[in-house]
């Protein structure tokens, strides 16, 4: 497997073009890869070369390559239920007040079809206990089940809900290698520079709220360096993430454009115009993804520090993304 030359060249011009830096990896259903590294790990306040081995912020691919990947090892286990209501976990949720949110299942958190808001401001509400407490008795403004809406907040009670069943914090959960929660900073790639914590992030998990639950949450603060998040693209293009029957359950539709943990191919979605319909991926805030095309038996991975030093840079992250996507299937030789 080799990244073809024009993919090189598109990575390359969006790296002239202002972005800091890029790194892609590649690997076959043979487990053959290429990998291609561009840029900086940091501009400001002086600049980084970067290199494979540093550490990305994967924002929101904490999502399926911890949280989700976790609940479903916790049913294996027979420790949860996919369809187990909230209630059932955290019997302290919205105490007194009748919520709905006590009704809804892991699987719609999961699926992002609870009818939970997207976001709300949790890094201003004081200190992390506070913080923590109030995620659980805030009187969320919950619409009917069943439309997808991309929420952080239900992965974040999905993450409150491991720790429940474990006994223990997110950040005491053991990681595969090449994942981790607690990066060197001098190997890390910088983020932004955060207006509420008045300084370049480095090694430092970017998303306010998690930032704000003690650094590691449900829905962001895993860090992973390109061989550690291509190791997990290749076990899901391999059939060997999870169990058999748990990987299968990952990768099955369950909403309109989504699995049970990923992102299904779709007209204009971040994986190009030239994936299978049962591709499947992810992305991050900070400008990461993570795409599987099983009919095509291939996998990339995609890493930017596209929100450094600010995230209201001008990359355009989406059309790269399918840029990447599109030349990588596009120059796969027809006896591959």
């Amino acid at each position: 497997m080799q990244i073809p030359q024009r993919t090189a060249e598109v990575l390359t011009h969006a790296v002239a073009q202002g972005l800091p830096g890029a790194a892609l990896g590649v690997v076959d259903s043979e487990g053959r890869r290429d990998t291609l590294v561009l840029g900086h790990a940091q501009t400001v306040p002086e600049p980084v070369r970067l290199d494979q081995e540093m550490w990305w912020d994967l924002a929101s691919l904490t999502k399926p390559l911890f949280t989700a990947r976790q609940v479903l090892r916790a049913t294996g286990e027979g420790r949860l239920d996919l369809d187990d209501p909230l209630q059932s976990h955290l019997p302290d949720l919205a105490w007194m007040q009748g919520s709905a949110l006590n009704t809804r299942t892991l699987r719609q958190l999961m699926t992002h079809t609870a009818g939970l808001p997207a976001w709300a401001p949790m890094y201003t509400w004081g200190d992390t206990g506070t913080i923590r407490a109030r995620l659980l008795q805030e009187s969320w403004q919950i619409d009917e089940p069943g439309e997808v809406r991309y929420s952080d907040l239900g992965y974040l009670l999905l993450g409150r809900v491991l720790e429940r069943v474990y006994e223990q914090p997110l950040r005491d959960f053991g990681l595969p290698d090449g994942l981790t929660f607690t990066p060197v900073p001098e190997r890390s790639v910088a983020t932004e520079r955060c207006a509420w914590r008045e300084r370049v992030l480095r090694g430092e998990t970017h998303d306010e709220n998690a930032a704000a639950h003690g650094g590691v949450a449900g829905h962001a603060g895993l860090f992973g360096t390109l061989g550690g998040v291509l190791a997990q693209a290749e076990a899901l293009l391999r059939g060997t993430w999870l169990s058999p029957a748990a990987q299968a359950a990952a990768i099955r539709s369950h909403a309109p454009g989504r699995t049970l943990v990923f992102v299904q191919a779709q007209p204009g979605w971040s994986g190009g115009s030239l994936t299978s319909p049962g591709a499947f991926g992810h992305t991050g805030f900070t400008g990461t993804g993570l795409w599987v095309d099983p009919e095509h038996r291939l996998a990339w991975v995609l890493l930017t520090n596209r929100v450094h030093p600010s995230r209201h840079a001008g990359t355009d992250i989406q059309a790269l993304r399918r840029m990447v996507g599109n030349t990588l299937l596009g120059g796969l030789t027809s006896s591959y």
